[in-house]
């Protein structure tokens, strides 16, 4: 009898699995009309306003600003995660991945609880009503405790996804972004107004670099150590080509060292690790293709050459 059930829990499972890829798929359609687009925001502020470089200061603050939603503070104020709010390794996560300020890490803590429990209630009202209302008590637990132990991993792992892809568009602009500064500074910049006549000149093609270079000029402003300010751009990006540029910014301001031979040196490096990273993934590429090939193009063409042979061996 429990082979039996074990035996029918692929066919129970199968309308679970296809409910859920129809709400991911429906799900997907709608974030993709009603997401709004930050290009097309930034774009049309810089047009309303005459120039990029406003734009950017002003949204920053505006991010710095904002307000958490009532429901996520109560959920951290009812779950006592309040002792979180101040903790470095979260908060240093989410500016990495571009949220700054006391809003996201109220929400990100509020996600850690909602999303499982969503994910729990989801799981039981299918796995105890629907799919798997016939199978074992055990089977349905489990059912329900992989969900939720799914739904506790979910909002970490979107925060790994959002700095990747942050790192990786800030290394791709990084080169340039060092050319831009090294013309700036070599012309008479300070390097405050080179980092804010870079910025403003990347907030179309860059905005990510953008932001964090007019975060590094406000900090340069306001902090009292200036070194502080460019740890943190090397701490906000994780980046090992931003930290060995803000070593050379620091060692400049610390003994006076001429700045555009070192910024000249390190863009060239920065060039040379784009075109190696890029070359190492054209070189993985045929690996990859292999499997692929054997699945999809062999079968079609064994088909293609065996057929006619079997045809006229059939007809003849």
């Amino acid at each position: 009898m429990q082979i039996d059930n074990i035996l029918d829990i692929g066919p129970a499972l199968a309308p679970f699995l296809a409910g859920l890829a129809v709400a991911g798929g429906i799900l997907a359609l709608f974030w993709s009309v009603v997401a709004p687009n930050p290009l097309k925001a930034r774009i049309a502020a810089a047009v309303l306003e005459g120039g990029p470089a406003p734009i950017l200061a002003k949204g920053s603050v505006q991010s710095l600003r904002q307000q958490p939603r009532r429901i996520y503070q109560r959920v951290v104020e009812a779950f006592n995660l309040s002792r979180f709010l101040s903790d470095e390794k979260i908060v240093n996560r989410l500016r990495m991945a571009g949220y700054r300020g006391q809003a996201p890490v109220v929400t990100y803590l509020a996600f850690l609880v909602l999303i499982p429990v969503l994910m729990l209630a989801i799981s039981a009202f299918y796995a105890f009503a629907i799919v798997l209302k016939d199978q074992p008590l055990l089977l349905q637990l489990a059912v329900v405790l992989a969900s939720g132990y799914a739904g506790s991993h979910l909002p970490p792992l979107y925060l790994s996804n959002k700095i990747k892809k942050r790192q990786l568009a800030i290394k791709r602009a990084w080169p340039d972004a060092l050319d831009l500064m090294l013309i700036c500074v070599e012309s008479g910049m300070s390097i405050e107004s080179a980092l804010r006549k870079v910025s403003a000149e990347l907030s179309a093609s860059a905005p990510a670099l953008s932001d964090e270079l007019i975060v590094t000029t406000a900090e340069l402003s306001y902090l009292q150590d200036r070194r502080m300010a460019f740890e943190n751009l090397g701490r906000r990006t994780g980046l090992e080509g931003v930290r060995a540029v803000v070593t050379s910014l620091i060692q400049s301001e610390k003994y006076g060292t001429p700045l555009g031979q070192a910024l000249r040196v390190l863009a060239q490096e920065n060039r040379d690790m784009r075109m190696a990273d890029a070359e190492k993934k054209a070189a993985s590429l045929p690996p990859k293709l292999t499997v692929p090939m054997i699945l999809f193009f062999l079968p079609v063409l064994f088909a293609v050459i065996i057929t006619p042979t079997i045809i006229q061996y059939v007809m003849g």
